[in-house]
């Protein structure tokens, strides 16, 4: 019997623990080995580390390579530098208010990020829906991940790209082997280096002359290409959502929501707004056409000779941390696929397999898309990834902050036959009705939706669908039994401190 299948006092036995939170019987495996866990509940006796270390993950996790290429492809759609700039700001801080709210369930709950995500769709129907659109997110932001690193790669020591990657992925997923403490330990690590590197990156960026006369000039704010910014930059934010908390479950039980959510939203908010920006004024001074790996070399080199190439390695490096978050996650998802309809044991060998399986994955659909292809598929994974992950994101935080208010029964949440069901039905048809409205607003290279036509291509997508999704779930779930749900985490010893 695997984890995923234990239920009620046979998953609390193998814990060694009488309840949730009850006594630490069990030896927890050390910090620096390489971690045990899969998709489970993570005992309050492995609970160890600081609210603070968020601020290196989610800092840090914004300063490399494709994140900077967000916002070069941002200035891809047309508008000009200053509007782009004002949609990169707002898209950011809204984007990743939402993804903070999620990394705060983690130390409430000790679980990843999506198996949470079964209270509301279902044991079977979380795999079928949510988990399946979380692997094309990690798959697709690999892809990118993918290209931009055996671009580096040939560029910083003449490695052909088609080379550099697996190099890269083999770093990377040794890093995602390792797991959750290794992860934010490579965090701390680079944070300050990459810190000094941004700096003088920005110095650079702002002092060179390839920029245009007046181009902060504000202009004519054209609403089409300024609200599609918005769209991808605020996408970029939340798509960590479907795995922040991954980051978030070891910490201890008692830190609060409140902490949390501001040692997630203050860092990654700062970062995402200074490295997107850093990217389009990069872009807004290199020559017409150049690769992004390219115009952050050149703009390097432009201060001083040889700072271009310390300024891509330091990028490199960030895009090899961010490679390991992604492998470490997309792991988890593919197991916790597996397992939800064919029991799956979460061995270390199974976790390492994984890893290496969508390696390959990635790889092929790399050397599909190509370099010259990438600002083109790129802009369409930020664009169709917000508009896969907005209801999600409004059904789960409504779920946990209005409807059950943190109280779930982690052994119902491991049962397949337990009272959150097999299908979820109130989640899925939320969902499914939440995105539909969306669909006539959709603003994407292959499909423009009816009214963002009429509206001359304005996406506002993600304003029809968060407050659809949620006021629909608010409604379907008005005759649930709560008060049973509330006794059955009460007998398992664990209450959550949401308001805390």
């Amino acid at each position: 019997m695997t984890v995923e299948q234990q239920t009620g006092a046979e998953l609390l036995r193998d814990e060694g623990a009488q309840a949730p939170g009850g006594p630490d019987t069990v030896e927890a495996t050390p910090p620096r080995s390489v971690e045990r866990r899969s998709v489970d509940w993570v005992p309050n006796r492995e609970r160890t580390g600081k609210v603070a270390h968020l601020g290196f993950v989610w800092f840090a996790g914004n300063i490399n390579l494709t994140a900077m290429a967000t916002g070069v492809t941002a200035l891809t759609f047309g508008g000009s530098l200053f509007w782009t700039i004002v949609a990169t700001v707002l898209g950011s801080l809204f984007g990743t208010f939402f993804m903070a709210f999620h990394s705060a369930q983690g130390p409430q709950l000790g679980l990843p990020q999506l198996v949470q995500s079964r209270p509301q769709f279902g044991y079977l129907g979380a795999a079928l829906t949510v988990w399946v659109f979380a692997l094309a997110n990690y798959i697709a932001y690999n892809t990118s991940d993918a290209i931009l690193s055996g671009s580096a790669m040939d560029s910083l020591v003449g490695i052909p790209t088609g080379v550099g990657f697996p190099l890269a992925a083999v770093i990377a997923a040794t890093i995602a082997i390792f797991g959750y403490h290794w992860i934010h330990r490579v965090f701390r690590w680079v944070t300050w280096p990459l810190i000094a590197i941004m700096a003088v990156l920005t110095v650079a960026a702002f002092a060179n002359d390839g920029l245009a006369s007046g181009a902060f000039t504000p202009g004519g704010l054209e609403l089409a290409p300024f609200m599609t910014v918005f769209v991808i930059v605020a996408g970029f934010q939340l798509g960590w959502a479907p795995y922040v908390s991954d980051y978030s479950r070891y910490l201890p039980a008692t830190v609060g929501v409140r902490s949390t959510f501001w040692w997630t939203y203050l860092p990654s908010a700062l970062s995402a707004v200074w490295v997107f920006v850093l990217g389009a004024v990069l872009a807004a001074g290199a020559p017409e056409g150049s690769a992004p790996v390219d115009a952050f070399r050149l703009a390097g080199d432009r201060l001083f000779d040889g700072f271009g190439w310390i300024a891509t390695c330091g990028l490199m490096i960030g895009l090899l941390a961010v490679m390991a978050v992604n492998a470490y996650g997309g792991s988890l998802s593919m197991i916790s696929i597996a397992d939800s309809v064919r029991r799956v044991k979460p061995t270390r060998a199974v976790r390492v397999a994984s890893i290496v399986a969508m390696s390959v994955v990635v790889w092929s659909i790399a050397q599909f898309v190509g370099e010259e292809r990438f600002f083109e598929f790129y802009g369409n994974v930020l664009v169709f990834l917000a508009y896969l992950f907005t209801p999600w994101t409004a059904i789960n935080l409504v779920d946990y902050f209005f409807v059950r208010r943190g109280v779930y029964s982690i052994r119902e949440i491991f049962n397949p036959r337990g009272i959150y069901g097999r299908w979820g039905w109130r989640g899925q048809l939320a969902y499914a009705l939440g995105l539909a409205t969306m669909v006539p607003f959709f603003v994407t290279t292959p499909f423009i939706g009816p009214i963002a036509d009429r509206l001359g291509d304005v996406d506002y997508s993600l304003f029809v669908g968060l407050p659809v999704s949620a006021l629909l779930y608010l409604a379907l779930t008005r005759n649930l039994d709560l008060r049973r749900e509330r006794e059955l985490a009460e007998a398992e010893g664990v209450l959550p401190t949401v308001h805390r």
